[in-house]
């Protein structure tokens, strides 16, 4: 007998079975559907798979350098570091012991212990500590690796470093951190201006990868090059600009001026060899505080370096007589009177006199009586003065000119009325010292592909102008040499350099302020225009001075602070430049006394032991690093330079750092390069510290930290 099936059994038998059936149909459709249309949400699941199987890589590319003429590195990415502290106990490798970690990190990332601390009281796998460690040192790192904290960890990058600190600034400019890209944006001087040559573009490498990030078989990698931003070399000497930099930074300190500007131009090509401002600043810091570069955005009256124009215009068109005589004091046009800085006036004299005395009654009879108002006009035009020279940097600023009437011209003729640019006279005066040719500045000799050396750009120079003969330029030198040779009555006598015959022009401006021009000693823009040598200048030199403190026992010397600028910038420059001394007249009727140099031999490959004490013998001061031969020399063979310069000769084995103390930034910069050490300045002045210690081995790359002051 068979057993009778339980009904209600077989009724939830097929009530599952059917459940089964629709949930697996439903699953199978479900399937059917996802396969054919790929897509879920209106997400493609192909492309929600290629995401989380494909890992990129970045590939760091770097931002183009800037460089000096000789290659000194001015502006460079270097590696950065960002601090960050796994706090999961879940990771491997946590913070175990968050005080004492705090404690450590402090003194190193330059904050308090209380701000890292709570950081770390987050709640957050990770965290990292803000700006204090963000894009840290190598040095910095390399502090932190020695601690062996658990838990802390790096995410390496780059930085803008500018290694000579506060140096040509105000051409350098500085960047700043894109968020979107992590990369530097140029924000002010030329890394903003050049920054489409500059910037650099990230490469990448993409491929499907499994869950350890490791490529998967068979897997192809798409590679995207990265590509390094150009490099840019300027014409700025390392050398010149370096003796620029150390005096306007003593005259800072010892006159406490509101502001200075220097320029040294080539007037044969343009070429800006050395230009700075004062206040200056860091632009590894920013601590900028002006944002104008007074080299070219600031227009001041000039005062009577305008002497140097108005002189050209009246000897083109002929009308210069300097024996022919004037009355001195005051002269008067259209019912204003006209004064010389002595309102007594020195009698009848001449214009030779009244050149080299700075007479402005000389020069407002020139420009009113001789030249006309017309001419003159022509002549400020045909100098440049009316429109900006465009030199390759931002903002450059146009002239104030006030023609509008006879006097304003006359006063134009001795620079009061009208403001013009310290590069708008620069280029100027590069027609009296390149046989009226006038140069147009520039600062960027050429752009390079880093990887190539190609050259992608590069500055040819320019002829702004031809607003003299050759004939006049020379005899404008000549009786400019009168303003710095005659003893008696010369104004620029200060600027006298034994040896080379120096020529130009002062200047005194009064400074107009809140509807009248200030009066006092100090309230002046005190400023000298010079160029050496007299027959052929290879160098112009313009440095001003916004009131200074003069001193008392200086005699209130307004020339002083300026001769502490101008002829050791001079003397540097035409020294480097090979320009010997030619023995010409100091002073008239006087044979020069130039003073003894030295001409640097060939020393490569020699004792150097042997190079030492020759080299003593002739009177300079010797560095010696290494041993055996010679195989760098810091003053290139067939130079002269002054007794007392100093020399450093490198040699074979290993090289012991010397201690630096009261060197000079320039010595420091040649030791560097000499040395291929990446220098690190702060401050200016004279070394009184150093980071590696003195008798040190050193090797390529070591970076050195040097701190100057002035003393």
């Amino acid at each position: 007998m068979f057993p009778t099936k339980n009904k209600t059994i077989n009724r939830w038998a097929a009530f599952l079975a059917l459940i089964f059936i629709l949930a697996f149909g439903s699953i199978w459709m479900r399937f059917v559907y996802l396969a054919h249309s790929k897509t879920v949400s209106g997400k493609d699941l192909l492309d929600v798979g290629k995401k989380q199987w494909t890992t990129v890589k970045l590939i760091d590319a770097q931002r183009g350098e800037i460089l000096g003429r000789d290659g000194a590195v001015l502006a460079h990415d270097v590696p950065a570091y960002t601090v960050v502290a796994v706090l999961s106990k879940d990771a491997p490798s946590h913070v175990k012991n968050k005080e004492k970690t705090a404690r450590e990190l402090a003194p190193i990332l330059h904050t308090d212990e209380s701000t890292l601390l709570n950081y770390m009281q987050k709640d957050k796998f990770q965290v990292q500590f803000g700006s204090a460690g963000t894009k840290i040192s190598y040095d910095q790192e390399q502090q932190i690796e020695k601690l062996k904290l658990p838990g802390i960890e790096f995410i390496k990058s780059s930085k803008r470093d500018y290694p000579n600190g506060s140096f040509a600034s105000y051409l350098l400019g500085f960047t700043s951190q894109d968020p979107e890209n992590d990369q530097q944006t140029g924000v002010y001087g030329l890394e903003k201006s050049l920054n489409s040559y500059l910037s650099e573009t990230d490469g990448s490498i993409k491929f499907y990868s499994d869950s350890q990030g490791n490529l998967m078989p068979d897997g192809n990698q798409k590679i995207k090059k990265p590509k390094n931003g150009d490099n840019v070399t300027l014409t700025i000497d390392k050398n010149i600009q370096s003796v620029l930099e150390e005096t306007m930074s003593q005259v800072q300190k010892d006159y406490d001026p509101k502001s200075m500007v220097g320029i040294v131009m080539d007037p044969k090509t343009g070429a800006i060899l050395g230009m700075s401002s004062r206040p200056t600043f860091n632009p590894n810091q920013r601590d900028i505080t002006n944002y104008y570069n007074n080299a070219i955005s600031d227009p001041f009256e000039p005062g009577s370096v305008m002497k140097i124009f108005t002189l050209s215009a009246a000897v083109n068109e002929g009308v210069w007589n300097s024996n022919a005589t004037y009355p001195s004091g005051t002269y008067t046009v259209d019912g204003t009177p006209i004064h010389d800085w002595n309102p007594n006036g020195w009698g009848t004299i001449t214009f030779q006199q009244g050149l080299d005395r700075s007479s402005n009654v000389a020069f407002s009879r020139v420009e009113n009586i001789l030249l006309g108002p017309t001419k003159f006009k022509k002549y400020i035009k045909a100098f440049g003065l009316t429109q900006k020279t465009g030199i390759d940097l931002p903002n450059e600023q146009n002239s104030i000119v006030n023609l509008d009437n006879r006097v304003d011209s006359a006063e134009a003729s001795f620079g009061q009325g009208s403001a013009f640019t310290p590069i708008q006279l620069v280029q100027a005066a590069s027609a009296v010292a390149n046989n009226g040719t006038m140069m147009k500045p520039y600062v960027v000799q050429k752009i390079t592909n880093p990887d190539t050396n190609k050259v992608i750009k590069e500055t040819k120079p320019t002829v702004a102008g031809h607003p003299i003969t050759a004939a006049t330029a020379k005899e404008v030198r000549d009786l400019l040499r009168g303003v710095v040779s005659n003893t008696s009555i010369g104004t620029g006598t200060a600027y006298n350099i034994p040896g080379y015959q120096v020529i130009g022009k002062t200047g005194t401006a009064q400074i107009w302020q809140n509807g009248h021009y200030l009066t006092g000693v100090d309230n002046y823009w005190f400023s000298f225009l010079g160029m050496a040598p007299q027959k052929n200048p290879k160098l112009i030199v313009y440095v001003a001075i916004k009131q200074p403190h003069l001193k008392q026992s200086e005699n209130y010397s307004e020339s002083a602070p300026i001769a502490k600028i101008f002829n050791p910038v001079m003397k540097t420059g035409l020294e480097y430049m090979s320009i010997s001394p030619d023995g010409g007249t100091v002073n008239k009727g006087e044979q020069a006394k130039p003073e003894p140099t030295v001409k640097v031999g060939q020393w490569s490959g020699k004792s150097i032991a042997e190079a030492q004490t020759e080299l003593e013998n002739d009177g300079l001061k010797v560095v010696t690093l290494g041993s055996g031969n010679v195989t760098a020399q810091s003053i290139t063979a067939g130079m002269k330079v002054f007794e007392g310069s100093q020399i450093i000769l490198v040699g074979d084995g290993s090289i012991s750092l010397p201690d630096l103390t009261n060197w000079s930034l320039n010595d420091v910069l040649s030791l560097c390069q000499l040395l291929d050490l990446q220098p690190k300045i702060e401050g200016n002045g004279f070394v009184v510290s150093q980071s590696i210690k003195p008798d040190t081995i050193v090797k390529n790359g070591d970076t050195l930290k040097v701190t100057l002051k002035s003393p």
